[in-house]
């Protein structure tokens, strides 16, 4: 009875917890964003890149999240953290163990003599050992809510990669044809240029023009030359980005439609108060918020005893036939209690680290919220400019393809130098090239927002990324 009152006596006692319990912080997020799109949808819980209609950017993607090595390294650490979280667990049962030994000793015969027993002895013990730490204090109880965040930190971690990841092959891809886009342009550029110059050549080896003037047209036509192996050296080094990105050797990507070709998505839809439940950067922060409250709970509880159960049963016996015989059981029950008394600051230094850590998160978790809510904002404003600037940037093309041409039609009728012509070409190919970074521009900005505002679409692209995991660990 009095054993039954103390066991009762302390789980009334296990009831309670050192440390501080968690409670969310106030997080004040404006009502709405400034530069928001009335325009916007609720697509933020749909595989936005599906809307761009580009099935070779879908393939890269749906490939990417399948064998991005990346996104493998998080899930074998997600796989840690649930290790931990079972280790740390499992704390709050008692452990229970055996063992099995026999041993046969000899003396010599004269200290047996002496003792008056045999100078050859056998001994077999088969036992049972239990050990419980009762978790008074909740020690244990608040390491296992840290281990617990931990492991969903993991998680959002792992979900942070793969938002990532999403979003780096669609601008990756973006840009690649953007980059297509603009050596065609330099490449006709420069085969027009370079019949230009043949002519010319012609000229001046008849004594038509002099050298002042073919050195001009020489010159931009080198211009458009050199533009082609530097156009064509980023197009292979981001191919290799995406050839890494999709778990590949370095090589070539297939394509699919142009930029002129690829479909704007829409721009999703929120609220600055949805991206706390959105963003996985932010909900792993605050998971480590939570871990690092539960450790000082765990620091804390050094102050307190340790109290622990043990017991022990079995048989032990001299003869093996006799092992299991009623007169070989053996037993033993106790309890232990140890505590600190002085540590020399040790233990408030630890919980003084703990409360250090704790606030250190919590910073790092307001911190996020407002770096998420900056991202949000840029991304709408330069989607939003970007579209206003290639307005803009479509009618200066066609302005200095009319001016082009007018230029080369004086030049004919002999109005005007070849150096109005070369002004003309030398104004188009630029404005030709800074067309397509602002479409690039515009694509971008839209997956930028998509990735600042986080949503289902991580969820759905997890779901993919697990599939794969999940083949390669039945392999």
């Amino acid at each position: 009875m009095k054993i039954l009152l103390a066991t009762l006596v302390v789980c009334l006692l296990t009831a309670c917890a050192v440390g501080p319990n968690y409670e969310k912080p106030e997080i004040e997020t404006p009502d709405t964003y400034r530069f928001s799109d009335t325009e916007a949808a609720d697509v933020v819980n749909t595989q936005w890149w599906t809307q761009f209609d580009d099935p070779a950017l879908n393939e890269l993607i749906d490939e990417a999240l399948r064998a991005n090595l990346d996104v493998r390294t998080a899930a074998a650490r997600v796989e840690e953290f649930a290790a931990r979280l079972n280790v740390t667990q499992s704390d709050l049962f008692p452990q229970v163990g055996y063992g099995v030994s026999g041993e046969r000793q000899g003396i010599s015969d004269n200290r047996a003599a002496g003792l008056g027993i045999d100078s050859v002895t056998t001994g077999f013990d088969a036992t049972i050992n239990v050990g419980w730490e009762l978790d008074v204090w909740g020690r244990i109880r608040r390491a296992t809510e840290a281990a617990r965040a931990q492991l969903l930190a993991a998680e959002e971690a792992r979900r942070t990669v793969i938002m990532s990841l999403v979003s780096t092959v669609a601008t990756s891809y973006v840009s690649l044809r953007r980059l297509d886009r603009q050596l065609k342009i330099a490449i006709k550029t420069r085969d027009l240029r370079a019949e230009s110059l043949r002519l010319f050549e012609l000229q001046f080896n008849g004594g038509v023009i002099g050298q002042l003037q073919l050195s001009q047209i020489q010159s931009e036509y080198e211009l458009a030359v050199g533009a082609v192996p530097v156009i064509e050296r980023d197009i292979a080094i981001l191919e290799n980005l995406i050839a890494i990105l999709l778990g590949r050797n370095p090589g070539p990507i297939t394509r699919g439609k142009t930029i002129d070709e690829l479909t704007l998505a829409q721009v999703p839809e929120g609220v600055p108060s949805d991206l706390l439940l959105r963003r996985p950067d932010i909900r792993r922060a605050e998971q480590d918020l939570i871990a690092n409250n539960a450790l000082i709970g765990v620091a804390r509880a050094a102050y307190f005893p340790r109290i622990s159960l043990t017991g022990l049963a079995g048989f032990i016996s001299g003869d093996l036939d006799a092992w299991f015989n009623s007169d070989s059981i053996a037993w033993a029950a106790g309890g232990a209690v140890a505590g600190n008394i002085f540590t020399g600051g040790r233990i408030s230094g630890d919980v003084k680290q703990a409360e250090a850590r704790q606030q250190q998160s919590l910073f790092i978790y307001r911190q996020s919220i407002l770096t998420a809510l900056k991202e949000v904002e840029d991304a709408l404003v330069s989607t939003q400019k970007a579209r206003e600037k290639l307005v803009s940037d479509g009618r200066r093309v066609e302005a200095l393809s009319e001016y082009a041409r007018i230029a080369r039609l004086r030049y004919d009728n002999g109005f005007t130098s070849y150096i109005e012509v070369l002004d003309s070409e030398r104004s188009l190919f630029a404005a030709q090239l800074n067309y397509v970074d602002t479409q690039r521009d515009i694509y971008v900005g839209l997956i930028n927002i998509y990735k600042a505002m986080g949503g289902g679409w991580v969820v759905l692209a997890e779901q993919t990324a697990n599939e794969a995991n999940g083949a390669n660990g039945a392999k």
